[in-house]
Formats: structure tokens, sequence, C-alpha cells
């Protein structure tokens, strides 16, 4: 089962209406953890997983990853898990929270000559697979999230946003 309780908080910003909010992340997300059950043997708790996903502003995860990843600087999308959770192992009935910036991904989303919705879901897949314990910090673990990123999106119908770029 891959049910999930998806909360939405629009702390600040100029973000898209609540409801169309509600409507991409549902889709996203359902795809994301339906791809990790499908590829990956993700197991899921048998009542909706909660995650908090919090739509803010460049102000705002500025002070945020200053506080908690010591870099005083606005960043698109932050990740924190509620638990511990090594790849493939059972989470608990709170996966965590996803906090985007609305003015790092209209730039960022400009910069790359992607739709805005189509670089927010990028990001959310991103959020969503730190949740699970992916990550990008060594070349070995960022092909591979960089893969379930690819495999996801392609089944929402999104290009390979990495392209020939070497993982980051």
């Amino acid at each position: 089962m891959t049910a999930l309780d998806i909360q939405i908080s629009i702390e600040e910003g100029p973000w898209p209406p609540e409801t169309q909010l509600e409507a991409i992340c549902g889709r996203v997300l359902g795809a994301a953890a339906a791809f990790l059950a499908r590829e990956e043997k993700q197991p899921f708790p048998k009542m909706p997983a909660e995650v908090s996903l919090v739509f803010t502003d460049d102000a705002s995860i500025r002070a945020i990853n200053a506080e908690w990843r010591g870099q005083d600087k606005p960043t698109n999308v932050l990740s924190f898990p509620a638990f511990p959770l090594v790849p493939g192992k059972m989470p608990g009935p709170m996966l965590g929270d996803i906090i985007l910036a609305q003015e790092t991904l209209v730039r960022e989303a400009a910069e790359l000559g992607k739709p805005f919705d189509d670089h927010l879901t990028h990001l959310l897949v991103h959020g969503f697979l730190h949740l699970f314990g992916y990550d990008h910090i060594d070349e070995r673990d960022a092909e591979r999230m960089e893969s379930l990123e690819t495999g996801i999106l392609a089944g929402l119908g999104l290009s390979d946003p990495y392209g020939d770029s070497d993982p980051v």
C-alpha cells in the first residue's frame, strides 16, 4: 500500500492556489511512492504515511538552511525526515517535511527553460527521495538517487532533468 497523507502549508510567497498545489503534489508524490514500492520494493505502513509540504519564500528557507545546515543562503528544497531511514526499510507513520522556496524555483525554472510545474515536480520527487534515506553526497549514491528521480519523472511524462551532466 502506498497511500500518503499529504499536509500542505503555504507560508510565504506567491504560490499557486492550494487546490492546484494539492493536485500536483498528490499526483507527483503518489507516483513516486508507487514507483518506489514497485521498483525498489519499498515497504509502506498500512495506514497512509504522512508527509508535510511547506511552501515558502527565499528569506524563510535561507533562515532554515542557515540554522539546520550551516549554509546562510536560500536553496530550492530542503527535506527533513521524521526518522532516519535506510532505503528499503519500513518508514514510520510520519515521513517528514519537504520545504520549497518560491523565488528560487521560479528563477531556476526560467534558467533551465522549463515550465514551473515541471521544475516543482522534479524538486518534489527529489525531496521525497531524501525522506526515504536516498542522498547524493558521494558519486555512487548520487547516481542511484538521480536514476530513481529520472525513472519517476519519466513515469510522469517528464524528461531526465540531469541530461548529460555529472551527478551532483
